[in-house]
């Protein structure tokens, strides 16, 4: 994309009557990094569902995945900062959030700023960081703001926090605590590639064009941090009907009364469904909600938000089931 079509997208975005210029970015940014990134088509385009409803995401999977590599191209994709925190167990507050440093020949104190500060944030690996550092992720991604030492900075715009978390091992992880895990707004599970897909990797690394130093030379920005701030606005004023609240009601208060949920989805799962799917519809170029936009995002609302009874565990329910065996049962509007 020229700076021309940069100017141009960014005073599309301030169009408030006409939203397909979001679904041009969908389509622009898929463009950019299918070349490069092979499947999980699902998993970006719920981070961009996120990234403009102002939501965070959670990912699990397999290392080798390329999860890390997907979140650093949408940062460059979107013209956005990048930073990465690698979970580990000694991993303190002040590594993510920052210090104030004492500088003796000013004999005054500096403030040096973690990586909180950025937009993209990668938090890899989460589920290794100690339960009191985790939490001091909580105000950055509620609030969008991070206090050091008593103050209290605003983290850039956009800003969303991508955490990645390998549920296959569990030796020496802390799971994430419930506050932790409600502040995403999605998490989802990457799926391994199909035969065809995985071909594609091999022949990829065969050639050459697998390496990230190919990818950071050619791939260029479609958009801007400011651009994308003018989208979020747009995005929340994306219309929403009643019939489309009372279904995301129903939806919610329907995990709280299922037998094999001894914690359903808090309220926070239902404003996570309205940002999450006047984001979906946005990025299908349509201006309002409709029910396919919450049936679209619901599994990813819910998954991570709902807590088994021991019963279903000894059983082998899965949550999935639950929320699909949900789904089928409360009437479409």
């Amino acid at each position: 994309m020229t700076d021309r079509d940069m100017d141009q997208t960014i005073d599309y975005y301030g169009d408030e009557e006409d939203i397909s210029a979001l679904a041009q970015l969908h389509t622009a940014v898929i463009s950019a990094l299918s070349p490069f990134i092979v499947g999980n088509q699902d998993l970006i385009e719920l981070i961009l569902i996120a990234l403009l409803a102002e939501g965070h995401i959670l990912i699990e999977g397999l290392p080798g995945t390329a999860k890390t590599t997907i979140a650093k191209a949408i940062a460059m994709v979107t013209g956005c900062e990048f930073a990465r925190i690698q979970g580990a167990v000694d991993l303190q507050p002040a590594d993510m959030i920052g210090v104030r440093i004492y500088d003796q020949q000013s004999c005054e104190f500096n403030l040096r700023k973690g990586p909180i500060f950025t937009n993209v944030l990668l938090a890899d690996e989460m589920n290794r960081v100690h339960p009191k550092a985790q939490s001091a992720f909580i105000e950055a991604m509620s609030e969008r703001q991070a206090t050091i030492d008593g103050i209290t900075l605003p983290v850039p715009r956009p800003f969303i926090v991508i955490a990645t978390q390998n549920s296959f091992e569990l030796e020496g992880t802390f799971p994430l605590i419930e506050a932790q895990r409600d502040r995403f707004m999605f998490s989802i599970g990457i799926s391994p590639l199909s035969p065809d897909e995985e071909l594609a990797v091999i022949k990829r690394a065969s050639d050459g064009t697998l390496t990230w130093n190919r990818f950071a030379e050619t791939l260029k920005p479609v958009t801007s941090p400011d651009a994308l701030q003018a989208a979020i606005a747009q995005v929340s004023r994306v219309r929403m009907e009643d019939p489309i609240h009372r279904y995301i009601r129903d939806i919610v208060i329907a995990t709280r009364n299922h037998p094999d949920i001894g914690l359903g989805a808090s309220s926070r799962a239902s404003i996570s469904f309205v940002k999450g799917a006047k984001g979906a519809a946005a990025l299908a170029g349509r201006a309002y909600v409709i029910p396919d936009d919450v049936k679209k995002i619901a599994l990813s609302v819910l998954i991570h938000r709902l807590y088994l009874t021991r019963e279903a565990e000894i059983e082998g329910v899965r949550p999935g089931d639950i929320i699909r065996d949900i789904m089928d049962r409360i009437e479409v509007p």
